[in-house]
């Protein structure tokens, strides 16, 4: 989910910085939803970041985000996604074959329509399901491969 969502924010033009910390907080986010929520009153904001906490929409998919200096990161539960924990996070789990996976990635989402990539819902049901089981089988094996 969140190479895909990542992928996604980059093809409608969010800096790679912002479009990972997009993904993997589109990632942690469905994960809670899957789980079913719980918590707080509201979105929690960083203390540091408040003055520049707000909403932002990547089509009609909304999340919260802060600046850091230029570059637009996002947040929930008042924890910030870092492309630094993208990389921990996400790149690691790749064994050295992200660079391949994000490539293919790019291209997925690239071939879809703008109105399908801006359209949460659309997004999910036309580009990520259809593709979620192959892509993490074949990236999988990709990566086991690569630690051989």
């Amino acid at each position: 989910m969140a190479t895909l969502q990542a992928a996604r924010a980059k093809a409608l033009g969010l800096p790679v910085a912002s479009a990972k910390s997009w993904g993997l907080n589109r990632a942690i986010y469905y994960a809670a939803a899957k789980r079913g929520f719980k918590g707080g009153k509201g979105p929690a904001k960083p203390k540091k970041y408040t003055a520049s906490f707000g909403e932002f929409y990547l089509g009609d998919d909304k999340a919260f985000q802060i600046k850091a200096g230029r570059v637009t990161l996002f947040t929930i539960g008042g924890e910030i996604q870092r492309p630094e924990d993208f990389r921990r996070q996400i790149e690691q789990r790749f064994a050295g074959t992200f660079k391949d996976a994000w490539a293919e990635a790019l291209r997925i989402v690239m071939a879809v329509p703008k109105p399908v990539l801006e359209a949460q819902q659309q997004f999910y049901m036309q580009l990520y399901r259809p593709r979620r089981d192959v892509l993490a089988a074949k990236w999988t094996e990709r990566a086991a491969k690569r630690q051989e």
